[in-house]
């Protein structure tokens, strides 16, 4: 069992409602981040339309802490691991 986070402004009768809804489809929720299935493009895909006359620019990387720069990098190799974002590598932008 997984511990869950409760609005503390639910009355005790909406608690026990949703504890008994999350209990029910458990199996539906992602419960880490491997977990949580992708959207197949052909349902769904988000697009950024831009205006014609538009041009790319690139800004220089920001620095960061070491500490926080490890913890960015493994967030991103574990959200390259289970297919939630992909690398570009055509792209103008």
């Amino acid at each position: 069992t997984l511990p869950v986070i409760i609005a503390a402004d639910l009355s005790q009768t909406e608690k026990e409602k949703l504890i008994r809804v999350l209990r029910e489809y458990k199996q539906a929720l992602g419960w880490s981040i491997a977990n949580i299935k992708g959207i197949s493009p052909s349902l769904c895909m988000h697009q950024i339309h831009l205006e014609d006359d538009s041009k790319p620019s690139r800004e220089a990387q920001r620095r960061l802490n070491p500490n926080m720069k490890e913890v960015i990098r493994a967030k991103v190799l574990k959200l390259l691991d289970v297919g939630i974002v992909y690398p570009i590598s055509d792209s103008k932008w």
